[in-house]
């Protein structure tokens, strides 16, 4: 790989970092920069995937606060979140890698609807926290800020996450966008201990998701690290200049590109289409043999 594209990996997880911090949809500027770079679509999922995982650490710091008082949400949805995030990273690895690049265009255009439903969503969230808010005026300061969830919106709740986590395990863009929309129609109403939430259970999905990848060999780790340097620094520093440049333009631009990428997907094959065999291209790709 030459500087040039290393560079571009570079770029690309700078953005991502950033824009993950102000907006999410990080996945939709690191997997197609892959891609172009002549990745096999699992190996370009995978090497995504770890590059972004250190981001969603730092993340949880900023929502301790919520954390601590969702300890009893975060228990109840570790377990399906762990699950299915094993579930969907091992229907990955056993997936072939030409079957699985004739899947991407369907799945990055599914992320990028997921992502295109955010800004509406999250302005429902607000309306309806607001709504309950107003509904419990009267009451005392804890019972305002208390989630109502019944028991069997506490089961759906947790099937749901299931599944979430096996697309997320799967390929994963969008399912903090899925995890916002279930928990707010099952009664949650605080924002922040929501978003705490989802960051929470998507450390966990994308956590054994990366222990997979890894015991498969599916990690371009050269890569994976370098683009992690940089996503690291997006979250921290780039996030300041995605905050000037607005979300509005942030998303319009990560729409465009997933929407383009997707048309551009459906006429060219990606790397790795007509690979319908066995674990050896991914081998080859990520261990070439020696001159």
């Amino acid at each position: 790989m030459n500087w040039q594209q290393l560079t571009i990996l570079f770029i690309s997880a700078v953005l991502a970092g950033a824009v993950n911090a102000v907006a999410g949809g990080g996945t939709l500027l690191t997997f197609p920069a892959l891609l172009w770079t002549g990745q096999l679509a699992t190996v370009a999922n995978a090497t995504s995937t770890v590059a972004l995982w250190p981001g969603q650490l730092s993340s949880l710091f900023g929502y301790r606060k919520e954390l601590g008082e969702n300890r009893d949400a975060i228990i109840r949805l570790a377990v399906p979140s762990f699950m299915g995030g094993i579930v969907g990273a091992l229907l990955l690895t056993h997936t072939p890698p030409g079957v699985f690049a004739r899947l991407v265009p369907y799945l990055i255009l599914l992320a990028t609807l997921l992502f295109m439903a955010q800004a509406p969503l999250a302005s429902w969230q607000r309306a309806r926290a607001a709504r309950a808010l107003n509904a419990e005026s009267d009451a005392p300061i804890e019972e305002r800020n208390r989630d109502h969830v019944s028991t069997l919106g506490w089961a759906a709740i947790i099937v749901f996450q299931f599944f979430v986590a096996i697309y997320g395990g799967y390929f994963g863009a969008g399912i903090g966008i899925l995890q916002l929309a279930y928990l707010g129609l099952m009664g949650f109403t605080n924002i922040h201990r929501m978003n705490g939430l989802k960051n929470i259970n998507g450390l966990c999905i994308n956590g054994v998701a990366v222990v997979i990848f890894m015991a498969n060999g599916l990690v371009q780790w050269h890569i994976a690290l370098w683009m992690a340097l940089g996503a690291i620094f997006g979250g921290y520093a780039g996030a300041g200049v995605a905050k000037r440049i607005g979300q509005t333009y942030v998303r319009a631009i990560i729409i465009l590109i997933g929407f383009s990428l997707t048309l551009s997907l459906l006429i060219k094959k990606p790397a790795g289409s007509t690979d319908t065999g066995s674990r050896a291209e991914i081998r080859r790709t990520i261990k070439p043999k020696a001159d």
